[in-house]
């Protein structure tokens, strides 16, 4: 199926590209693109599962305890909204290059201070940077989508750019457990920075070769390019929605080592592959709505899938309620964490379909928005009781939000 058949020597509306890409969904420069995106999609994945498995040992290291080595989700989720909301305007003003690339260099040099300043407090302050640097590289990847594709074909792009990257939250907690028998916690962040390094490279030799260093958009001031968003109030409800939905699964992930490896009582190894395994789903889910947005619109089934994601809470309240049992419990939050496979590419194509222009502005602001949002749930969420049903209950209520925005007769309408 063709997606674009006209050859763009700026490919990504990038200007000053030398290369030329044709867009066949079929061909090789198409998939090269989406893992490159996929790839520094994947950050967000990566940085937060892959040292998951190191909290008790990271605990134990520092001299601290491993609710306080979960602050440093919380914290990393909040500095990549504020990342996002500082960089979207300046790509949108100076071209996605220089901040892309800027932002991936950062996290990979904080990433390399981890590994070097082992204390806690430096745990902490360089997760912020890390996620000040993510913030600046994954807010340009909407916006070059978005550059190119609308409607459908974007859907089918972002949902192409998961199939690639839902490897990362599959295999980062199993790559963090063997990096940690291996070498220790402090390898995790080694990784980290050379992945953040060989982005660099990658994306300055294949999507942004030859890329002018010259301001590419119109002068604005952050305000003006905010604004404009932000009057766009047809678009708003895809933001929130995606806020709402991805805060499900972070409050599972803020909690994942606790409801496995304390409540359920799994070792470090069995906890990566039943974390792994609550992406299967989330990869059956993406390969599904690719093949639906042949027949049905984005709106539609962003419907469907969100209705799934409750469905599969009000399973996990059952299962908690009547039988709390690991062998139901997986299922349920398989089925849960899963539907974001085709919640995610749906909601960005809805949103963004509605700026062509000020597509990295928009994107930060979802972003920051998502992350957020997200960030202080999962914080918050600390405040509940130390129990695996006060966390599912959390769960419910963020799909009931979401269920509301997306099922009342003015939204559906609109959808």
């Amino acid at each position: 199926m063709i997606v674009d058949d006209v050859n763009y020597n700026s490919p990504w509306a990038t200007p000053g590209l030398s290369v030329e890409v044709t867009f066949l969904s079929d061909s090789k420069p198409h998939l090269g693109f989406a893992l490159l995106l996929a790839m520094t999609m994947a950050l967000g994945p990566l940085a937060l599962d892959t040292y998951l498995p190191a909290f008790p040992a990271m605990a134990l290291s520092l001299g601290t305890q491993v609710h306080q080595i979960a602050l440093s989700i919380s914290i990393y989720v909040f500095t990549l909204a504020f990342g996002q909301l500082v960089a979207g305007p300046l790509a949108d003003r100076f071209g996605r290059a220089a901040v892309m690339l800027s932002g991936l260099s950062l996290f990979g040099l904080a990433s390399f201070c981890i590994w070097r300043f082992q204390h806690y407090e430096a745990l902490i302050a360089l997760r912020a940077l890390q996620a000040f640097g993510a913030g600046w590289a994954m807010v340009c990847v909407p916006a070059l989508v978005r550059d190119r594709l609308s409607g459908r074909e974007a859907a089918k792009f972002f949902s192409l750019i998961g199939l690639i990257m839902v490897a990362a939250p599959a295999l980062a907690p199993s790559l963090g457990s063997l990096l940690l028998e291996a070498f220790g916690w402090p390898s995790i962040f080694v990784f980290l920075g050379a992945y953040a390094l060989l982005l660099v490279l990658l994306l300055k030799a294949v999507i942004f070769r030859g890329q002018s260093t010259r301001p590419q958009g119109p002068h604005l001031s952050l305000w003006q390019r905010y604004g404009a968003v932000l009057a766009t109030r047809p678009a708003l409800r895809f933001m929130w929605l995606q806020a709402l939905a991805f805060s499900v699964m972070m409050l599972f992930i803020t909690h994942s080592s606790f409801i496995y490896q304390e409540h359920f009582g799994v070792s470090p190894g069995l906890f990566a592959l039943l974390f792994g395994a609550n992406i299967v789903l989330m990869l059956v889910m993406n390969l599904t709505n690719r093949r639906l947005l042949n027949h049905f619109e984005p709106q539609q089934i962003l419907r469907w899938t969100l209705s799934l994601q409750a469905l599969g809470i009000v399973l996990l309240i059952l299962v908690m309620a009547f039988k709390p049992q690991l062998w139901l419990f997986l299922p349920a939050m398989m089925l849960t964490v899963g539907a974001l496979g085709a919640i995610t590419p749906n909601i960005q194509a809805c949103y963004m379909d509605y700026f062509h222009e000020h597509g990295a502005t928009a994107a930060a602001l979802m972003g920051a928005v998502q992350f957020s949002i997200a960030g202080a749930l999962s914080g918050l969420s600390s405040l509940l009781p130390e129990s695996v049903s006060a966390i599912v209950l959390a769960q419910a209520v963020c799909s009931a939000l979401c269920l509301v925005l997306i099922w009342t007769r003015k939204n559906a309408q609109a959808a």
